[in-house]
């Protein structure tokens, strides 16, 4: 019975044509190699496999171990080993170094950005703190009072202008003093006034100027202007002036204007106050005496 003929023998032969197919199939295992996660296959023929069929499949896992062990050294390589990395993906280093000129880039207007704003917040603080001394400035105006006029000389008589009508000429020569204070604790001040006059009616009989000076940080001075006037026509004004005259008390007005300025903070901050005098003064014609001002008698605006 455990006999076999020459037919069984020959049925179970793989190399006989006459012999029966027999299907061949393939166990698929995991990989071990596969670092991030992805599975390949490993085929393992049956034992009734042709020798064709296993080195077909050692060539196909031998690739597919080189394109796994390829994939995960450039992985390692994009991570921090570029220098042993063979294999890597050459766009990772373009796309490495792209990152890297954009965060330069980025760095750059972060920068510019900064110092512009560094800039912006200095001119700010520097602006606040130059508006605050000018408004603290403007409370120091200086204070301003008329003492007395002196008359050197006073002369009223007959002439004619210069289109030689006939009328009524007056020649004055007379000095004011004034006291200025300047109040400020911390900068000085230009005075000034380019006009002083001495007015009968409306007629001006007498002008003079109060040449630009300094004056020093909480300091008093007293200046004095020169007021003359020469041969002055009065037109009209003149019946009535002569009666003045007669009399002895000739009733004028003085009438200037003092400006003043203040460099705060150099040239850039400045403060500038203008002040208007007016004052009423009786001149007799026959007495070369100064004549006192009272404080009533001057009106400063």
């Amino acid at each position: 019975m455990h006999a076999k003929t020459d037919s069984d023998v020959a049925s179970f032969d793989p190399s006989s044509p006459s012999s029966p197919k027999r299907t061949v199939y393939y166990v698929h295992s995991p990989s071990r190699d596969s670092h991030d996660g992805d599975k390949s296959s490993t085929m393992q023929p049956s034992p009734m496999d042709s020798p064709s069929h296993q080195s077909y499949v050692h060539h196909s896992r031998a690739s597919s171990s080189s394109r796994i062990s390829g994939g995960y050294n450039s992985s390692l390589g994009k991570k921090g080993n570029r220098k042993g990395n063979d294999k890597g993906w050459p766009h990772s280093k373009v796309i490495e170094e792209e990152d890297g000129d954009f965060y330069h880039e980025s760095n750059g207007i972060s920068r510019r950005f900064q110092i512009f704003i560094a800039i912006v917040g200095f001119v700010l603080v520097f602006a606040v703190f130059c508006f605050i001394i000018w408004a603290a400035s403007l409370h120091y105006k200086p204070q301003l009072s008329v003492k007395s006029l002196t008359v050197h000389n006073f002369y009223f008589g007959e002439g004619s202008d210069i289109t030689g009508v006939p009328t009524k000429m007056l020649t004055v020569n007379c000095s004011m003093r004034m006291t200025v204070h300047n109040p400020a604790s911390f900068f000085g001040i230009y005075v000034s006034s380019k006009s002083v006059n001495l007015m009968y009616s409306e007629v001006t009989v007498a002008t003079g100027e109060l040449k630009k000076y300094h004056q020093q940080r909480k300091s008093r001075r007293t200046v004095s202007v020169n007021i003359q006037g020469s041969k002055v026509p009065l037109y009209g004004a003149g019946a009535s002036f002569a009666s003045l005259v007669d009399n002895g008390n000739v009733s004028t007005t003085l009438v200037f204007e003092v400006k003043s300025r203040g460099n705060v903070v150099g040239k850039l901050v400045r403060t500038k106050h203008t002040q208007h005098v007016s004052c009423s003064v009786a001149i007799d014609p026959n007495n070369n005496k100064s004549i006192k001002l009272k404080e009533n008698e001057c009106k400063y605006i």
